[in-house]
C-alpha cells in the first residue's frame, strides 16, 4: 500500500524541533551525538531521563494492575462478563468527555506538578479499594466510582506523560526518546494486568490495589528526583478563546494524523479487550481461574516486551508499517481463538501482546512527532482518549459477543473487525497518497 510520505521524510522546516541538533549545554549529564547521529538507546545517556522511563514504565504498570484488579473484583462480585464489560467503559469512557479540556490543560501548566497531583489521586484510590475490600464490605458501585474516578486521572496524566518526554531530553534526543518511552509505556500496560493476576491469585484483590499504592509512591519519588537545572520547559499554549478547539483543527487538517488516530480508536473499539477476554477464556475454556488469567497475562507481557524492544529498535515505522502491524494483530488475535489446546493458546497470547505493542508504539510515536510542540499535548489529548475510549466501547462489545455467542467466536469476530479497520485506514492511506502526487505533478 504506497504512501507518500513517512515519517523519515518529515522536513527540519516542518518540525523544527526534533531536527535540530543543538541542546541547551545545561541539560546533558552526558555527550550526545548530533541528531543524525542518534541510535535508539542515546537518551538513555540522561540522568532525567533514566528516571523518566522508571517513572514511566511503574505508573502503567501501577494503573493497569489497578484497572484488572478493578476488573477481576467485578467478576468476583456479580459472575457476569457483561458487568466487566461495563466497568471497563467506565475507566475509558471518561477520557473522551474530558480528554480535549485534559489536553489543553497539559499545554497550560507544568506538565511535572501536573503528574505529582494525578499520582497522588491514583494512590488514594487505590488505599481506598484496599481498605474496602479487606472490610468484607465492597460493593459492585464502589468499585465503579473508582473506575469513573480512574479514568478521570488518567485523561490528564497520560498525556500529560508522553509530552513530558520533551522536556526531559530536549529537542535533539527526541525521535528515540519518544519510541522507547512509547514502548515502555505499552510494555508497563502489559506487565501490570499479569503482575495483578499473580498478585490476586496469590494474596487477594487487596494485596493488589495495596501494591499499586506503593507502586505510586515510588512514581512520585522518580519525578521529585529529577534534576530541575536540566529540564527543557518549553513555552506554555496562548490563553483565550479557541484554544481548546486548537487540536481538532490541527488534527483535521493533517489527513494521515487523523487516519492514523482513528486507526488506534478501531483498534481500541475492537480488540484491546483483553480483561474481558482473558478473564473469559481463564473461566469458561480452560477452567483454570484467577491463576490462568494471571498466567494468560504474563504470556501475553512476554510477547509485549519482544514487541517493545522491537518498535524501540526499528524507530522509524512509517504509515504501511503501522497499517501492517495493525492487520497482523487482528490476525493473530482470531488465530488465539482458534486454538485447539491451552498451550498453544499461549503461545498465540505471545505474537497477540508482540503485534500489540507494535502497533501501539508506532503508532503513538508517529502521532506525537508530527504534532507540533505547542499543540501536542491537545493531539495526545485526542489520540489517547480514542484509543482508550475505543477499549471502553470494546470491552461492551466483547462483553456482549461473549455472552451471546460465546468465547471463541466473540474473539474471532473483534480479530476479523481489526483486520477490516486495517484495510480500510490503509486503503484511505493510499488514496490520500495518490491525491498528494496529483497534485504534485499537476504544480510540476
Amino acid at each position: 500500500m504506497p504512501i507518500t510520505t513517512e515519517l523519515s521524510d518529515v522536513s527540519p522546516e516542518q518540525h523544527p524541533a526534533e531536527c535540530s541538533s543543538s541542546a541547551n549545554p545545561r541539560t546533558r549529564s552526558g555527550p550526545l551525538p548530533a541528531a543524525g547521529q542518534l541510535r535508539w538507546y542515546h537518551p538513555l545517556l540522561r540522568h532525567n531521563y533514566r528516571l523518566y522511563l522508571g517513572m514511566q514504565l511503574a505508573g502503567s504498570v501501577g494503573v493497569w494492575m489497578q484497572r484488572l484488579a478493578q476488573d477481576w473484583l467485578v467478576l468476583q462480585l456479580t459472575g457476569s462478563p457483561a458487568a466487566v464489560g461495563v466497568a471497563v467503559a467506565l475507566q475509558f469512557l471518561p477520557m473522551l468527555i474530558v480528554g480535549p479540556l485534559a489536553g489543553l490543560v497539559v499545554d497550560l501548566f507544568p506538565k511535572r506538578r501536573i503528574m505529582m497531583v494525578c499520582q497522588s489521586v491514583i494512590i488514594l484510590l487505590a488505599l481506598g479499594l484496599a481498605a474496602w475490600v479487606a472490610s468484607g464490605s465492597i460493593t459492585v458501585w464502589a468499585v465503579y466510582a473508582s473506575c469513573v474516578a480512574l479514568g478521570i486521572t488518567a485523561a490528564v496524566d497520560q498525556p500529560a506523560r508522553q509530552v513530558f518526554v520533551n522536556e526531559v531530553v530536549g529537542d535533539a534526543a527526541l525521535r528515540p526518546a519518544i519510541g522507547l518511552n512509547n514502548a515502555l509505556g505499552q510494555l508497563g500496560a502489559m506487565a501490570g494486568p499479569a503482575l495483578s493476576g499473580i498478585l490476586i491469585a496469590q494474596a487477594g484483590s487487596a494485596a493488589a490495589f495495596a501494591a499499586n499504592a506503593l507502586i505510586g509512591l515510588l512514581v512520585l519519588g522518580l519525578i521529585a528526583a529529577m534534576r530541575s537545572a536540566e529540564l527543557h520547559p518549553g513555552t506554555p499554549a496562548v490563553r483565550g478563546r479557541g484554544q481548546l478547539l486548537a487540536g481538532f483543527s490541527y488534527v483535521r487538517d493533517r489527513p494521515r494524523l487523523l487516519l492514523t488516530i482513528l486507526l488506534a480508536g478501531l483498534l481500541g473499539a475492537f480488540g484491546m479487550n483483553g480483561p474481558v477476554v482473558l478473564a473469559a477464556f481463564a473461566e469458561r475454556v480452560w477452567h483454570n481461574g484467577v491463576a490462568g488469567f494471571g498466567l494468560f497475562n504474563t504470556v501475553s507481557a512476554v510477547g509485549a516486551l519482544a514487541g517493545a524492544l522491537l518498535a524501540a529498535r526499528l524507530g522509524r515505522m512509517g504509515r504501511k508499517g503501522i497499517v501492517a502491524a495493525a492487520a497482523g494483530f487482528g490476525i493473530a488475535q482470531a488465530a488465539a481463538a482458534l486454538m485447539p489446546t491451552v498451550e498453544t493458546f499461549m503461545v498465540m497470547l505471545v505474537v497477540v501482546g508482540l503485534m500489540t505493542l507494535l502497533f501501539l508504539t508506532s503508532a503513538a510515536t508517529a502521532v506525537q512527532l508530527e504534532a507540533g510542540p505547542a499543540v501536542r499535548g491537545r493531539v495526545m489529548a485526542l489520540y489517547l482518549p480514542l484509543l482508550m475510549g475505543g477499549h471502553a466501547l470494546g470491552g461492551l462489545l466483547a462483553g456482549w459477543l461473549t455472552e451471546q455467542f460465546g468465547v471463541r467466536t466473540g474473539l474471532v469476530v473483534t480479530g476479523a473487525l481489526c483486520v477490516v479497520s486495517a484495510v480500510v485506514i490503509g486503503l484511505l492511506l493510499w488514496l490520500h497518497g495518490r491525491r498528494v502526487r496529483v497534485r504534485s505533478t499537476a504544480g510540476d
